[in-house]
């Protein structure tokens, strides 16, 4: 599937977004991506001290609807304009099998998010297999291991290093976010932009509960399940899926890990406005959001959002859907993956309807 067909069939036909800040879309996705990156931060987090739930940060769209009632209406319709985006929770059925459910979730430890709603909580109780983007987030010992016997996934393998791809002052601007992150830039020079990305993207609270073993949604579901005796399968390996990250530009991967370096505030505020759309089963007014609020914004990113959602998102989509059919098609089977999977005409649950299930909003 081209960038081009990919504008005109999915989120950026429906949003029609003039500009959108691939910077910040990339720290949005990443909040979702993978499981992959969550396992990565346990490796690489350094203490920190959690004062509360939301890090310091704010609910931007949540701040928007009091002070701009206006600006918050044209928000939200911009967001409901994506296909199935008011709800992270279905049930899937085909006929004659026992029904099959659906969650989108967000990689996060924050109870927020690893406390299930009630109806949630019962589908997973009730369910025999469960199906993730990937079943090795099971044994994170294990999953890094093979994450580091590719080691040209996660680091330059090459002469090079992270700082010849950066300009005098946008190395300024790295380095003084690490630091306050306790990590000097020298030594992590060798690590792809992307791992980097994933640090910067996330609040210290949530790499604190991350350093101390909290585990994140979809690993909690995964290791409860399999403790209950389920069946717990995946959709994806995680080398897959940072393959996927690594087929896109060490350009682009390079300008998304400095835009997020340079708005910490920003970063961290989209954060927790993402996690409450999220809880509030906006999943579609994410991206609005971000362009919306975005401190900077270039006619270029759109471009490279358009190849961000083709590669991590759309393509992947169609695997896990092929996938997983055979494993739905069984029955009483509880379905977790990130929750930006499941929106707009190419996502999960249209994908699913295409295979001949019905799909009913639940939450």
């Amino acid at each position: 599937m081209t960038s081009q067909t990919l504008r005109n069939s999915n989120w950026f036909a429906a949003l029609k977004l003039d500009r959108v800040a691939s910077g910040m879309a990339y720290g949005l996705i990443l909040i979702h991506f993978a499981a992959l990156f969550s396992l990565l931060l346990v490796l690489l987090s350094t203490a920190a001290k959690a004062e509360d739930l939301a890090c310091g940060a704010k609910d931007l769209v949540g701040e928007l609807k009091k002070s701009d009632p206006a600006a918050y209406a044209k928000l939200k319709e911009a967001g409901d304009k994506i296909k199935n985006s008011g709800y992270r929770f279905w049930k899937i059925e085909k006929q004659g099998e026992a029904p099959d459910w659906l969650l989108g979730t967000i990689h996060l430890s924050d109870p927020r998010v690893t406390n299930l709603p009630p109806e949630a909580k019962a589908a997973y109780a009730g369910s025999d297999t469960i199906i993730l983007e990937s079943d090795e987030i099971v044994d994170p010992k294990a999953a890094s291991l093979k994450l580091f016997a590719k080691p040209d996934l996660m680091m330059f393998s090459d002469k090079k290093t992270l700082i010849d791809y950066l300009s005098p002052e946008d190395q300024k601007v790295l380095e003084k976010s690490l630091m306050a992150r306790g990590i000097p830039l020298g030594s992590v020079v060798k690590m792809k932009p992307y791992v980097l990305s994933s640090m910067l993207s996330l609040s210290t609270c949530e790499m604190a509960r991350k350093a101390r073993g909290a585990p994140f949604l979809d690993m909690k579901l995964a290791v409860e399940g399999q403790a209950a005796g389920k069946q717990v399968k995946g959709v994806e390996t995680l080398a897959e899926q940072m393959e996927a990250m690594a087929s896109l530009p060490t350009e682009f991967h390079v300008r998304s890990l400095i835009s997020a370096a340079r708005y910490p505030q920003y970063t961290a505020d989209m954060m927790e406005t993402t996690l409450q759309l999220y809880l509030q089963g906006q999943i579609g007014l994410v991206f609005p959001a971000g362009a919306y609020f975005a401190p900077e914004k270039s006619d270029s990113d759109f471009k490279d959002m358009a190849l961000f959602e083709e590669k991590l998102i759309t393509i992947r989509n169609h695997h896990m859907a092929d996938r997983a059919d055979p494993m739905l098609a069984k029955g009483n089977v509880f379905m977790a993956v990130g929750a930006l999977h499941l929106l707009g005409d190419q996502g999960l649950v249209e994908l699913l309807k295409q295979k001949g299930y019905k799909a009913t909003p639940i939450m």
